[in-house]
């Protein structure tokens, strides 16, 4: 069984976290939810309380306004001498004129500074309700996208399913576009789709024992825990052996056992060579792995790379990539005159005939009176 390495456990510890009910995402947007509806809550009281004051405010206004103007004619209308008994017997200090005087001139400056308080509320109430409006949106849009993280999760757990069912069939593209709504990186996403398209018995091993893990309660997962402690054995003193003769042996030589190539160690060797492990199926790497020759590989790479063709054509002819007799059957039909662009564009010819067959057809070719250089290749 093949040990994932610390960071593809990591990465897989966050799909996990992903696919579950406690994911970060929707922590995250539990979070922000509870924060927003905190602030719409505390921005529709303080815009009460704002509505309320300017309203006083206003009202104010109006009524020392009001009230002013009319304790102004008042008070000129009325002849000090004509109450100078009263006033100075009971000592009233009362000087209407005095009175008028003070009231022109404090009393625009009192209305004008209460109009200054009701505009400073009014924008304060403005920045509250941007504030109030700016949390019922977020409301809303973690609502859409809420719903959308609870589809996008499903579909990721789906294709887990479907990959520990080893019954996996999803596009490179529907994989990758999946993956890129759960904010990974770059290379979390291609190792993730990896994963997922060629899933390894170390992705099983992980998935069971989390599973397993799941099922038991707090209390024996401590006891496990304790079991695994090592106990350093007592170590008793042997008994004293007197020395032998003993005719020396000679040791075997260990058995090497000769390293076999699996899906992990194909799809470095893709990386290696230019090919996109992710372009491929499940079952093309399984084709490869069942006729590997590194060497073959390596050798039929490199003939599209020295004629600078794409090495796509793999793709769609996974068999030319392990096929022991393209570089023959391509030195065939170079020397019959066909460039290395015609053969790319007819690939055909290449997985159609082995070496022996294809030069029967270019000789029955010319046997006709034929030029096996101007019969286009899709004829052969």
């Amino acid at each position: 069984m093949k040990i994932l390495s610390p960071e593809v456990t990591r990465l897989l510890d966050k799909l996990y976290n992903l696919r579950g009910s406690d994911s970060v995402i929707f922590k995250e947007m539990e979070s922000a939810h509870e924060k927003a509806e905190e602030t719409k809550e505390r921005t529709t009281a303080q815009k009460a309380t704002l509505q309320e004051k300017i309203a006083g405010l206003e009202a104010d206004s109006k009524n020392l306004s009001e009230q002013g103007k009319k304790l102004i004619e008042v008070l000129k209308g009325i002849d000090k001498n004509a109450y100078a008994t009263v006033i100075d017997r009971l000592h009233i200090n009362f000087d209407p004129e005095a009175l008028v005087e003070k009231l022109d001139s404090s009393l625009p400056e009192t209305i004008e500074k209460v109009n200054s308080d009701i505009e400073s509320s009014k924008e304060e109430l403005v920045k509250v309700e941007e504030e109030m409006n700016s949390a019922i949106t977020t409301i809303e849009e973690i609502g859409i996208r809420k719903d959308a993280a609870v589809a996008n999760q499903e579909k990721l757990n789906e294709y887990f399913d479907l990959a520990l069912a080893g019954n996996i069939n999803i596009t490179r593209d529907s994989i990758t576009s999946l993956l890129e709504q759960f904010d990974l990186t770059e290379e979390e996403t291609r190792e993730a789709a990896k994963i997922l398209m060629f899933p390894e018995d170390a992705l099983y091993d992980y998935d069971a024992r989390l599973r397993e893990s799941e099922k038991k309660s707090i209390s024996e997962v401590m006891q496990e825990a304790k079991n695994q402690e090592v106990i350093e054995p007592k170590v008793e003193e042997a008994p004293k052996i007197e020395p032998v003769s003993v005719e020396p042996v000679k040791a075997e030589a260990p058995k090497v056992e000769e390293h076999k190539f699996d899906r992990e160690d194909l799809i470095d060797l893709f990386n290696e060579i230019g090919l996109d492990y992710l372009d491929y199926t499940t079952s093309d790497l399984d084709q490869v792995l069942e006729h590997f020759n590194e060497k073959v590989i390596r050798r039929n790479v490199n003939i599209f790379k020295e004629n600078d063709l794409s090495l796509d054509i793999f793709v769609d002819h996974i068999n030319l990539l392990y096929d022991k007799e393209l570089e023959a059957k391509m030195d065939r039909l170079l020397r019959i005159g066909k460039s290395a662009l015609d053969i790319y564009l007819n690939p055909t010819v290449l997985t159609k005939y082995d070496y022996k067959n294809l030069d029967k057809a270019i000789i029955l070719l010319q046997d006709s009176g034929l030029d096996p250089k101007k019969v286009p290749l899709m004829a052969y």
